[in-house]
């Protein structure tokens, strides 16, 4: 896709010089899509790449020492050690039997996350790209999980919300949400998972790059709603929030 649409830009210019500043801006719009598609493709093909030929394989913490050698040296789309410890805390704490992860990357959350689950612990981790998808099941299963621990979901965040019920037993609901896909469709999905009825009273929710300006739909809507939503804390751009209950949900 990005090549096609690098291959096209002399068009873009011819077309831009004819229908004016409005085009301009669409096929800037447009560039920068794709080249935003090709950086992700490129960082996650490296960081599996580095991850899985220098872990040792069936060690979870092997896996996680790989991504922050890697991180060292090269960007990546993982969250990092600050924000893992932080992820890793309120694991430990909130004790999930499900825990929802919108945007799975490389797979570096996923393991945080499974490595502390309980013997009924279950994750589901969706990522929207079904290569990325593939190479972060297979960074999962190198750490040594087992498919019965977690489920990926290789669709649009918008789509597993909606058959979320299908991968839920009957009573049983979300304890801990990780989002950390893209920013502008956070609150779209909070909406649908408020709407789906998935998320269990006192499930907390994590955040991730909120205060950008992406983000600021998503905080004014929780702000206004204190009775649903208690703000706990906030690490680097990763906010923590508690589910209160669906009071006076319209």
């Amino acid at each position: 896709m990005s090549l096609l649409l690098v291959a096209s830009l002399p068009v873009m210019v011819i077309a831009t010089v004819r229908y004016g500043t409005k085009l301009l801006g669409f096929c800037r719009n447009l560039l920068t899509q794709a080249m935003n598609l090709t950086r992700v493709a490129v960082s996650v093909n490296k960081t599996h790449a580095f991850v899985f030929s220098n872990c040792t394989h069936g060690q979870a913490y092997s896996v996680l020492e790989t991504f922050h050698l890697y991180n060292n040296t090269y960007s990546s789309l993982c969250i990092g050690q600050v924000k893992g410890d932080f992820l890793d805390e309120v694991v430990s704490r909130v004790a999930p039997r499900v825990v929802l992860e919108l945007g799975m990357h490389c797979g570096y959350s996923s393991v945080r996350i499974l490595r502390l689950l309980g013997p009924a612990g279950r994750l589901l981790t969706v990522e929207k790209d079904p290569e990325t998808a593939d190479k972060g099941e297979e960074i999962i299963l190198v750490a040594g999980f087992k498919h019965p621990q977690f489920q990926v979901l290789a669709c649009a965040s918008a789509e597993a919300i909606a058959g979320l019920r299908t991968h839920l037993s009957d009573g049983q609901g979300l304890d801990l949400v990780l989002m950390d896909h893209s920013a502008e469709q956070y609150l779209p999905d909070l909406l649908a998972l408020e709407r789906s009825g998935a998320l269990s009273p006192g499930c907390v929710l994590l955040v991730n790059h909120i205060l950008g300006p992406e983000g600021r739909p998503f905080l004014e809507h929780v702000q206004a709603r204190p009775q649903r939503y208690t703000q706990r804390r906030q690490l680097e751009g990763m906010m923590e929030l508690t589910w209160n209950g669906p009071s006076e949900l319209h």
